[in-house]
């Protein structure tokens, strides 16, 4: 199922997500669905708010990157209720876009590595 993408100023993407635990219903078809809704956007990454799910979820698929970034080839995971539990001084900029605000890119100044669990 692809689920329409929630447009910048919707509550839900200024709302505090919820953690949710392995009996969050259905989550395997959310995450299939997640994945799909990511792709047919033309997405690298895509979080459970942007599809107005208020729960702590998120997509990555680095390997549209890879041709930069070769490491970023099988870079592809699932995150749930992930945290930063420490982030590098060094910061980069890199031009970003966001499914959430579409047509518009922008320099995103970011620390070069995170650390999550």
């Amino acid at each position: 199922m692809i689920y329409p993408i929630v447009i910048y100023g919707s509550p839900v993407l200024r709302k505090v997500a919820q953690e949710i635990d392995k009996d969050y219903p259905a989550l395997d078809k959310f995450v299939e669905d997640i994945w799909e809704t990511m792709y047919h956007s033309d997405g690298l990454g895509l979080a459970a708010p942007q599809v107005g799910k208020s729960i702590r979820l998120f997509v990555i698929d680095g390997a549209p990157l890879a041709q930069d970034e070769p490491a970023l080839e099988n870079f592809k995971k699932v995150f749930i209720n992930a945290k930063i539990v420490e982030k590098s001084d060094d910061e980069s900029a890199i031009n970003e876009g966001c499914l959430s605000i579409p047509l518009l890119r922008e320099d995103v100044v970011r620390p070069q590595n995170i650390r999550m669990e």
